[in-house]
């Protein structure tokens, strides 16, 4: 009898903390994603709209039912230069039906300049989109680049990092997998 009785209580911990699974914020703090600022309630991501270089148009919703990491950033920025090729190995690694990073090119941005830039540093795996009149940015609250924004299945903004940081590191890759686990 006792024996099932801590056997039950075992589970319902268990079932509980898994329900009730928050990422480790702090954690990833301090595997180097010191500047990580955590929303106190999960904020709904706008439905303004930006395009790609074929003048197709989107909205953050299109990653409805996704994990999202949202990079703004810009070809002349130079912190953006140094941590795009770590968002591009993160997208190769773990990005899919669960994940993804979107990258949005805010400002003056040409899309030749762009292919430029990817070719230059490397990056082979993350999409060309662009928001020319800073509609999206401005919208989300962001005064500079880069600036990564972390949203959840549901469309909401979770948390935020202001500059550049290793995606690819294994505090980041940690982060992702505990917002995509079920």
């Amino acid at each position: 009898m006792l024996r099932s009785a801590l056997l039950y209580t075992a589970l319902l911990f268990g079932a509980n903390a898994a329900f009730a699974a928050e990422p480790d914020w702090q954690a990833a703090r301090d595997g180097g994603l010191d500047k990580l600022v955590v929303a106190d309630a999960p904020v709904p991501v706008p439905d303004t709209e930006f395009t790609d270089p074929e003048g197709g148009t989107h909205t953050l919703a299109d990653w409805q039912g996704q994990v999202v990491m949202l990079n703004f950033w810009a070809t002349w920025c130079a912190p953006c230069r140094e941590e795009m090729p770590a968002l591009d190995r993160l997208q190769a690694e773990m990005g899919g039906d669960d994940f993804q990073v979107v990258t949005i090119a805010t400002g003056r941005n040409a899309p030749d300049r762009i292919d430029d830039f990817f070719d230059e540093v490397g990056v082979e795996n993350l999409p060309v989109l662009l928001d020319p009149r800073q509609q999206v940015a401005r919208a989300m609250g962001v005064v500079g680049l880069p600036v990564t924004v972390l949203i959840d299945r549901e469309g909401r903004e979770v948390a935020r990092y202001l500059g550049d940081a290793e995606w690819d590191s294994e505090a980041a890759k940690a982060l992702v997998t505990q917002l995509t686990a079920p």
